[in-house]
């Protein structure tokens, strides 16, 4: 449904983008953002989704940074190759693409439009950075493994978190102390739901989880969004 732009950040780095326009007119935008995947077929699709549901859609290829045009299957190889270009991106660079990112929302669909920020895996923290670091209407973050490591940042939009209760690699008591120094950031645990439970290309994949967690992140979408 989509097509790839470039996009220019503030330090002059050059990305793509896909970006997805809804038919009529967009109720807002959303960005995007990958796990350590990049984007690949998944995250296109779950822009696709959402430009259905009436909001422009944009993925920025934070993986840019270091390599180009990357669209990781989901294997054991693929998660040591991801983790290893997250690494090497760092956390400040990302909110970088970002930024610039909302800015090419903002110029598509006007200065004042509302602007959301949903991410997965990776994209989860980064979602939780956005909120924290960037002008943003709200955000939502999807099983986002070092939201802890940012706990003593607030978020200045609404802000939304899924976890899953057997999710192996973020522990329960994350979580809860995430809900503990931010009482106002809505969060949720889904029972039997492992790592990347929104994601149907994956082992863990759990309708039950998936479907309860969009009808929460599409209703957040409609309050704050429009």
């Amino acid at each position: 449904m989509g097509d790839f732009l470039e996009i220019t950040a503030e330090d002059g780095h050059t990305f793509d983008a896909y970006r997805v326009t809804p038919e009529g007119a967009p109720h807002a935008g959303l960005l995007v953002i990958q796990e350590i995947f990049g984007v690949n077929s998944h995250i296109r699709g779950v822009c696709d989704g959402f430009a259905r549901d009436g909001y422009l859609a944009l993925a920025p290829a934070i993986f840019d940074r270091k390599q180009r045009k990357v669209e990781f299957g989901y294997t054991t190889e693929t998660v040591t190759g991801g983790r290893a270009l997250k690494d090497e991106i760092g956390w400040d660079n990302p909110v970088s693409d970002m930024k610039a990112g909302l800015a090419s929302l903002r110029n598509s669909l006007g200065p004042n439009a509302k602007i959301g920020v949903v991410g997965y895996c990776w994209g989860g923290t980064l979602a939780w950075l956005a909120s924290c670091r960037l002008e943003t209407n709200c955000a939502v973050g999807y099983y986002g493994a070092q939201v802890g490591q940012f706990n003593d940042e607030e978020p200045k939009s609404p802000t939304m978190l899924h976890f899953g209760s057997e999710d192996a690699g973020i522990p329960l008591s994350m979580v809860d102390a995430v809900r503990e120094a931010h009482a106002d950031v809505q969060i949720f645990v889904y029972e039997g739901a492992g790592h990347g439970f929104n994601c149907d290309q994956r082992d863990d994949y759990n309708p039950t989880a998936f479907a309860l967690a969009r009808e929460r992140t599409m209703a957040y979408f409609a309050k704050h969004l429009g």
